[in-house]
């Protein structure tokens, strides 16, 4: 088994877009985990595509989106879905918005 060990800072890649920055942290051929941050009422695009997700918010407050269903969620809080459904995610709180995001297969960055 190899270990791949990232020192904060040190991200494999960021893509920097209208308010978004996201920082890959990790990749393999099964995953990624990337530290999303949205600027003060910032929303990503709506997206779906083959795999599931899994989100934890680090810092503000926002909205995710799953289809029709709508998350307002903290500091701490969690969710899982399949990325088949369209998604997006709102900073609907008055700082910058942190969320970790892990997904598989890797299909974003």
């Amino acid at each position: 088994m190899k270990c791949v060990y990232v020192k904060k800072g040190n991200e494999k890649k960021k893509k920097k877009v209208d308010g978004k920055l996201f920082r890959l942290l990790q990749k393999s051929d099964e995953m990624e985990a990337i530290i999303a941050e949205l600027e003060v009422g910032v929303e990503s695009s709506r997206y779906r595509h083959q795999g599931e997700e899994f989100h934890i918010v680090l810092k503000g407050k926002m909205e995710y989106t799953v289809g029709k269903d709508v998350y307002t969620m903290e500091v701490g809080d969690s969710l899982w879905h399949p990325s088949n459904i369209y998604h997006s995610a709102k900073n609907i709180g008055d700082e910058r918005l942190v969320y970790l995001t892990v997904s598989t297969p890797p299909t974003f960055i």
